[in-house]
């Protein structure tokens, strides 16, 4: 039954996954797949090695930058059913704690879209799998297993360095696991790790250490003055994309495991160390700075864990969870798709993300038409990419943004006075200045809506070209366009 409920939400999950319009960060990534690097100005690589895997099987539509999505998610909850037979032998642990992970909306959505967070999720999941291995069997290979899923769990977002410490505080926590500490094979898995994770270093290297400024950057952020608000989006984020029920399951499977961890259990200790030490992360990270909502999905798998091994009430609450999960799962699904009701933004988030883009580019597709425009460039490096995906064959499409000196992009070569259209979100109340152009000239604003409600405004200019400009780069266009 369960392998049965799995297949079949998989094969669900690639339907949504073909059917939803495209988010302007997937696009962005798909632009990454068509450059391939050892690293990027957000993210490291595993990503876009994920999109191009998934484009060359079936295509630069979006069931093929999405294709990989519903698979790993499948592939992670056999590992996550796993772990739980492990570290809760005899019971069905592993079983809820997947079926509970796959009805939250972090994996509702983040199984039919493809982001950072895809590959991230997968391999955290394989990293605590065979950390559980290792608990169980005793046999030191299971370091080597933990440092490969580590090392690419490293290269799909850097949030997975917060492994690290969790792997330390559990070994010097757990008296069963101490003893590691005085073998070598801990250390080859960490060693291990790094390597796998060198490409990433590398090109940093040769980039300024441009990703790692701009990631790390923000953990030295303090805004007590916001603290409050930001500590509450935190919370009302994982209620919201964990479901409600879901999330008062993984906040009590969370205590469950820190009071286990008292009596130096290892397993309670495992999943105490996974969740809490990121938790933790968070939490001083949102005294200073906004906390994004898909961040803390690495806490869900092991937290989840905890809360399938508990009994009395809260077993009767699984059932419940997991139900409502679904149901609010398919609702984002359906809207997100289709889009059958007409709701204002503040209560659609499905409308910001994906509603519109289409109708938005075929408008600027005719204002390029009468203005006689050569090219269309886009100052946002999402709407850039989308534009790509989304404009008609023949138009050529820029992106002006400082992240583009990090791709290998050909340059455009427009001679001086060429006519083109910019693109620009009406949220940038500044006036476009760039050396690129010698002429800007507003023209009437567009709005890209859904069902007659408004996502965003953006302002048009003509723009004459004023001479090859470093910044700008021709983004790649899908093989496959009409």
């Amino acid at each position: 039954m369960l392998w049965l409920a799995l297949a079949a939400v998989t094969a669900l999950r690639l339907v949504v996954a073909w059917a939803t319009p495209m988010a302007p960060d997937e696009a962005y990534y798909w632009v990454w797949s068509r450059a391939l690097a050892a690293g990027y100005y957000d993210h490291p690589p595993m990503v876009a090695l994920f999109i191009r895997a998934g484009t060359v099987l079936a295509g630069d539509g979006n069931l093929g930058v999405r294709l990989l999505a519903p698979v790993t998610a499948a592939l992670g909850s056999v590992l996550l059913v796993r772990t739980g037979r492990l570290l809760a032998p005899g019971t069905q642990a592993g079983p809820w704690a997947a079926g509970l992970l796959n009805a939250t909306l972090i994996m509702g959505v983040g199984a039919t879209t493809m982001t950072p967070d895809t590959p991230l999720l997968l391999f955290w999941t394989a990293t605590l799998w065979a950390l559980a291995e290792l608990q169980v069997s005793g046999r030191g290979k299971w370091w080597l297993v933990a440092g490969l899923a580590a090392g690419l769990a490293l290269d799909s977002k850097y949030t997975a360095v917060l492994m690290a410490p969790a792997i330390l505080a559990w070994l010097l926590w757990s008296p069963r696991m101490r003893p590691w500490l005085r073998r070598p094979h801990p250390y080859l898995g960490g060693w291990l790790a790094l390597l796998i994770f060198t490409p990433v270093l590398w090109w940093n290297d040769l980039h300024g250490w441009i990703s790692f400024a701009k990631q790390g950057g923000r953990a030295a952020d303090w805004s007590p003055g916001r603290a409050l608000q930001f500590l509450g989006e935190l919370l009302g984020g994982q209620i919201g994309l964990a479901t409600p029920l879901i999330a008062v399951l993984a906040a009590a499977g969370l205590g469950a495991a820190v009071r286990r961890a008292r009596n130096h259990d290892a397993g309670w200790t495992l999943l105490a160390c996974f969740t809490l030490i990121p938790l933790l992360v968070f939490v001083q990270h949102a005294l200073g700075d906004r906390v994004q909502a898909n961040w803390p999905a690495i806490l869900f798998p092991s937290a989840l864990l905890a809360a399938a091994r508990l009994s009395g009430v809260w077993a009767r609450l699984r059932p419940a969870a997991m139900g409502l999960g679904v149901v609010l799962t398919a609702v984002v699904w359906v809207q997100a798709a289709v889009a059958p009701l007409a709701l204002p933004m503040m209560r659609d988030p499905t409308l910001l993300r994906l509603g519109g883009w289409e109708q938005w580019a075929a408008q600027i597709d005719a204002e390029a038409a009468r203005q006689g425009a050569a090219f269309i460039v886009a100052d946002n490096y999402g709407q850039a990419a989308l534009l790509a995906r989304l404009l008609p064959k023949g138009r050529v499409v820029l992106g002006l943004d400082e992240r583009w000196p990090n791709f290998d992009l050909p340059r455009p070569r427009f001679p001086a006075g060429t006519n083109g259209l910019l693109v620009r979100s009406a949220r940038r109340a500044d006036t476009p200045e760039s050396p690129a152009w010698s002429v800007i000239t507003r023209l009437p604003m567009i709005a890209r809506s859904r069902n007659a409600m408004v996502a965003e405004e953006f302002r048009l200019y003509r723009v004459t070209s004023a001479a090859p400009f470093f910044e700008l780069a021709v983004m790649p266009r899908p093989k496959d366009l009409p």
